[in-house]
C-alpha cells in the first residue's frame, strides 16, 4: 500500500521524436492533478482562485495571457457545483474544477515549455490543503508518434 500521501503515475515513453541534439523531446507537457480534501473556505471563493492562478503561473515560470475566467456554476447538481478556473499562458492553458461538496479540485496543466511537475503537484497541494492528491504526467508529441 502507498502510504505517500500525494503519488504520481509518470510514464515517460522510451523513445520519441529527437530534438537536433538527438534526445527525446516532447512537445509539451501535461499534468493532471486530482486533490482530495480540499480547504472549503479556499475551493469556494472566486478571489482566492483567481489569485491562485496568478500565483501558480509565477511558480510555472510562465506569461499569463489576459486575465483568468473563473466562474461558479452547475449550481443545479450539488455534487458538481463549484468554482471552474481557466487560464491562458503564452505556453498553452491551466484548467481546473473545483466540487465543493466533495472538497475536490481537478487541475490540467499543459505546457510546451517544460516545468516540473513534482515541484508543481507539491505547490498546489500546500496552497489548497489538500489531504491526499494523485497526478498524472502525459507527455504530448507532434508529428509521428513516439515508438514504444
Amino acid at each position: 500500500m502507498d502510504t505517500n500521501r500525494h503519488a504520481r503515475a509518470n510514464t515517460p515513453p522510451a523513445s520519441g521524436p529527437a530534438n537536433v541534439a538527438g534526445a527525446v523531446t516532447p512537445w509539451g507537457v501535461e499534468l493532471v492533478l486530482d486533490l482530495h480534501g480540499c480547504n472549503l473556505e479556499m475551493i469556494s471563493d472566486g478571489d482566492v482562485l483567481r489569485r491562485f492562478a496568478s500565483v501558480l503561473v509565477a511558480q510555472l515560470g510562465m506569461t499569463a495571457w489576459g486575465e483568468p475566467l473563473c466562474e461558479r456554476f452547475a449550481l443545479h447538481d450539488p455534487d458538481a457545483a463549484g468554482y471552474s478556473l481557466v487560464q491562458l499562458i503564452t505556453t498553452s492553458s491551466i484548467t481546473a474544477h473545483f466540487a465543493e461538496r466533495s472538497r475536490t479540485a481537478f487541475l490540467n496543466i499543459f505546457s510546451c515549455q517544460p516545468f516540473d511537475t513534482d515541484t508543481v503537484t507539491a505547490f498546489v497541494a500546500a496552497f489548497f490543503d489538500a489531504s491526499h492528491s494523485t497526478s498524472r504526467v502525459i507527455h504530448r508529441w507532434a508529428g509521428a508518434a513516439p515508438q514504444t
